[in-house]
């Protein structure tokens, strides 16, 4: 949500954000806000003005009933109660113009940072850069189901009984893989000097509304029924609501956490054959960064949380590369945003795992979380989240990029420790 101030003197550039992200269905509402905030703004005038005159008023009653002009009094003591009933009437009226400036407000996007390159989707999403080398072998490589199925390692057709289309069971190797991906995310973050942390994977409404927009809510939320909770759909959700209404000392500048969580998201893709398997599901965990900071801190935070997931899937033999997200992909809290995405030798393309984003100021006057300068000053903090990594998407990558021939699959150094030592998992069949 953009500061209201910054659309009343700039509405202009307001209406050329949306241009840029291809809403233009949205341009009215920068009017209305404007026409609504100019009506707040004369209510309050006319109430402090009703209020003043009715003090006046009041100590006018008091004079004129003590030189005995009852009647005189009686005639001002009408006009107060007027005034009385007005100013209810505008109080009323200003409550529901918040609502309704607040309403077009949440749903204006977020000012994009000027070097977004401009896209109406994804599509138009300009590759940055190329991390390794991306390599197809002289073999075919399997299916990641079908290499996950040669370890016993996956169950679709018992997790659809139990729990419909979407879900999964992992099993024996690949499911120790999957959580020693995730231990070494932590421990690689943690050494980074993130401190780790467990959030709730439930969130009230009040902190939904104030990390993401409604499209997104939506299309991504399960409503817990019967209660005021939502399951997250990722943890940056949790981990920026625990600031909600805080005032931070900027001696506490920057905060930076690494979070562990299960994601819930009602989305699954059904487009193509990629869709299959673990590539789109309802349930995944994942190992994510967040950055509070100062807002002169954000740009150079961005830039080092996605090369922190560079670092780490080349740690794991993996080629990447990073995307910068055009205007119109970008959601409407994100200032700025990239993509990384993993080398796929099966596809003989790349496919997302990850994605960095600079939400700015968006989500902290939402929630109105707060720094506190030396001089007493408060001022916004901004909010940066980073996938460091998410299983079992992330698993497909390790499993084709680390593939042998014989079916077998190399586990890197940085791995071992986290799967007992071996060097290489064998297929049973």
């Amino acid at each position: 949500m953009i500061d209201i101030k910054f659309l009343r003197e700039n509405p202009e550039a307001v209406k050329d954000n949306i241009r840029k992200k291809f809403q233009d269905e949205k341009l009215p509402l920068v009017d209305e806000v404007i026409d609504l905030d100019r009506e707040r703004r004369d209510n309050l005038q006319e109430v402090e003005t009703l209020r003043a005159n009715r003090n006046k008023a009041s100590k006018e009653i008091g004079t004129l009933m003590a030189q005995g002009k009852r009647e005189e009094a009686s005639k001002i003591k009408e006009e107060v109660a007027a005034s009385k009933s007005k100013i209810e009437e505008l109080s009323a009226r200003e409550k529901e113009i918040d609502e309704e400036i607040k309403k077009r407000m949440m749903v204006i996007p977020q000012m994009i940072d000027p070097s977004v390159p401009i896209g109406r989707d994804d599509s138009e999403n300009v590759e940055i850069q190329r991390f390794g080398e991306p390599v197809v072998p002289d073999f075919e490589i399997p299916y990641h189901t079908d290499i996950m199925e040669s370890f016993d390692g996956i169950d679709l057709d018992a997790a659809g009984r139990v729990a419909g289309n979407g879900f999964y069971y992992l099993l024996g190797d690949i499911a120790r893989l999957h959580s020693a991906v995730l231990s070494y995310a932590r421990d690689f973050m943690i050494n980074k000097g993130f401190t780790y942390v467990i959030p709730p994977y439930m969130i009230r409404s009040a902190v939904v509304d104030g990390v993401m927009s409604f499209a997104e809510m939506d299309a991504m939320m399960y409503k817990i029924e019967g209660e005021d909770l939502y399951l997250i759909g990722t943890s940056e959700h949790s981990m920026i609501g625990r600031f909600v209404d805080q005032i931070i000392p900027e001696s506490e500048m920057p905060i930076h956490l690494t979070s562990y969580s299960p994601c819930f998201r009602k989305e699954k893709g059904a487009h193509g054959i990629e869709e299959r398997g673990v590539y789109r599901i309802h349930q995944f965990e994942k190992q994510e960064m967040i950055v509070v900071c100062r807002p002169e801190e954000s740009k150079e935070w961005y830039e080092k949380l996605w090369s922190y997931t560079v670092e780490l899937f080349r740690s794991l033999d993996i080629p990447v590369r990073t995307l910068e997200c055009c205007s119109g992909d970008l959601a409407d809290l994100k200032v700025k945003s990239c993509d990384v995405e993993a080398w796929s030798p099966r596809q003989k393309k790349y496919f997302e795992v990850g994605s960095c984003s600079n939400l700015g100021d968006a989500q902290a006057r939402r929630l109105r979380i707060r720094i506190q300068g030396e001089d007493g000053k408060r001022y916004l903090a901004h909010t940066l989240n980073n996938t460091v990594v998410a299983p079992p998407r992330m698993l497909i990558a390790f499993l084709e990029n680390n593939l042998n021939a014989d079916g077998t699959v190399n586990i890197p150094e940085v791995l071992r420790p986290y799967m007992g030592g071996k060097e290489k998992l064998v297929p049973k069949h």
